[in-house]
């Protein structure tokens, strides 16, 4: 099993879930992040000021698949998040010791 990791600009979220659903993964967790990468920050003007965000707005998708899913599931989410503008975000595939369902039991991919 692993955890795939996206983060992704906001704008974006709707094109991923359709994304998700095309590939059967109904199960993931979407949280509100700010960070900044390479590009340090943006600078806009409003009504005549310059002004600089550090951080950018992005939202964090944690979806856990089987390995056989993977990269599959990555290559959706690319081809969903995908702007060609600098800060379209990041897809993180990190491996998955074990998945327990807190209610049952269950362990491994029967808990997901």
């Amino acid at each position: 099993m692993v955890k795939i990791e996206a983060y992704i600009r906001n704008s974006r979220l709707e094109a991923v879930q359709d994304a998700l659903d095309s590939v059967d993964v109904s199960g993931f967790t979407v949280i509100d992040v700010r960070g900044r990468g390479r590009s340090k920050g943006a600078t806009h003007t409003y009504r005549g000021s310059q002004y600089t965000l550090s951080l950018s707005p992005r939202l964090k998708l944690e979806i856990i698949v089987e390995d056989n899913q993977a990269e599959e599931v990555a290559a959706e989410i690319l081809k969903a998040a995908q702007t060609g503008e600098v800060g379209d975000g990041k897809v993180v595939i990190i491996p998955i010791a074990d998945v327990i369902r807190i209610r049952t039991g269950e362990r491994g991919p029967i808990a997901l």
